[in-house]
């Protein structure tokens, strides 16, 4: 028979289980990327000083959303993630959480986070994080198993942090709020696409097909992902050459261009998984500073 202790300390191991597991349906990294370019996208909107409140408030409130965005993916993809290396361990596969919990998790995440940026910024903010996540979750999610166009209709849903930011400080859509969309719209296309080399195998164990070419890991694809991440690099100088940042943004922007620009040109010369890596890890760098450099050198 347990101690008084003993069950005090089985208590609190299976309390710590079940946060893990929480925090794991969340993607925190992922959210936290995401709450990141959207709390940079309102810090680059905002002409009055900077409230820390404020910006925390929000950057939780769209890592909220987002989390439940992620949970929610999980939550119709139990049975696919139990195909994979990767998911298998997640925690709805792997039963350390059942799915009623987890759409409850998401129910208190989606409402809490909604309500928090309608209340204290404004209601569309909170109107187009809903249109987010309806996308992301019953779009993007079954469009996996149809094909590339998964990936078009994903980088909508991925590239409005920035916008969502821009609205929660202003209220309104305006020039700025699309080319920072813009930016980060067609940088998802080289960023999923590397993912997507890198994971390929994996995914088609779940019937995904996401690479933009039916012989997936090929030169052509290659080239594909090289066209965008040359779109990318005109795009990523609109906010100097609309007034909205400084010069030196450009020219950050310009070099970590360059710089990504490289290592797709690695991935079309040689085609390997490490070369997609080496992307992917790029691409994962590329917009935190390009948007940092934004924020810092406003006008």
């Amino acid at each position: 028979m347990m101690t008084v202790e003993e069950r005090k300390d089985s208590t609190r191991v299976r309390w710590r289980t079940k946060i893990k597991a929480y925090v794991e349906l969340l993607k925190l990294r992922l959210a936290v990327i995401v709450g990141l370019s959207g709390a940079l996208g309102y810090m680059l909107a905002t002409k009055e000083s900077y409230n820390a409140g404020m910006i925390l408030l929000f950057s939780i409130s769209g890592l909220m959303i987002t989390g439940a965005a992620n949970a929610t993916n999980q939550i119709l993809e139990i049975e696919l993630d139990r195909l994979m290396n990767r998911t298998g361990t997640r925690p709805l596969p792997s039963g350390r959480l059942s799915k009623r919990s987890a759409l409850y998790f998401v129910g208190v995440l989606l409402f809490v986070g909604l309500l928090t940026q309608a209340l204290w910024f404004n209601p569309l903010t909170a109107a187009i994080s809903f249109v987010s996540y309806l996308l992301y979750s019953f779009a993007y999610t079954p469009l996996k198993r149809v094909g590339p166009i998964a990936v078009f209709v994903g980088a909508i849903p991925g590239g409005l942090p920035p916008l969502i930011g821009c609205v929660a400080a202003k209220g309104t859509i305006d020039l700025e709020a699309i080319v920072l969309f813009g930016v980060q719209f067609i940088w998802q296309f080289p960023h999923f696409w590397a993912i997507a080399w890198v994971l390929d195998d994996d995914y088609r164990k779940a019937g995904f097909r996401l690479l933009p070419l039916a012989n997936a890991k090929s030169y052509n694809t290659a080239l594909i992902v090289l066209v965008f991440t040359l779109v990318l690099l005109p795009t990523s100088v609109l906010p100097t050459l609309l007034g909205f940042t400084g010069v030196v943004s450009a020219w950050v922007s310009i070099v970590a261009g360059l710089a990504f620009l490289y290592l797709n040109f690695r991935l079309v010369k040689l085609g390997t998984d490490r070369s997609a890596l080496q992307l992917m890890f790029g691409s994962f760098l590329y917009l935190p500073v390009v948007q940092i450099a934004y924020v810092l050198d406003k006008v």
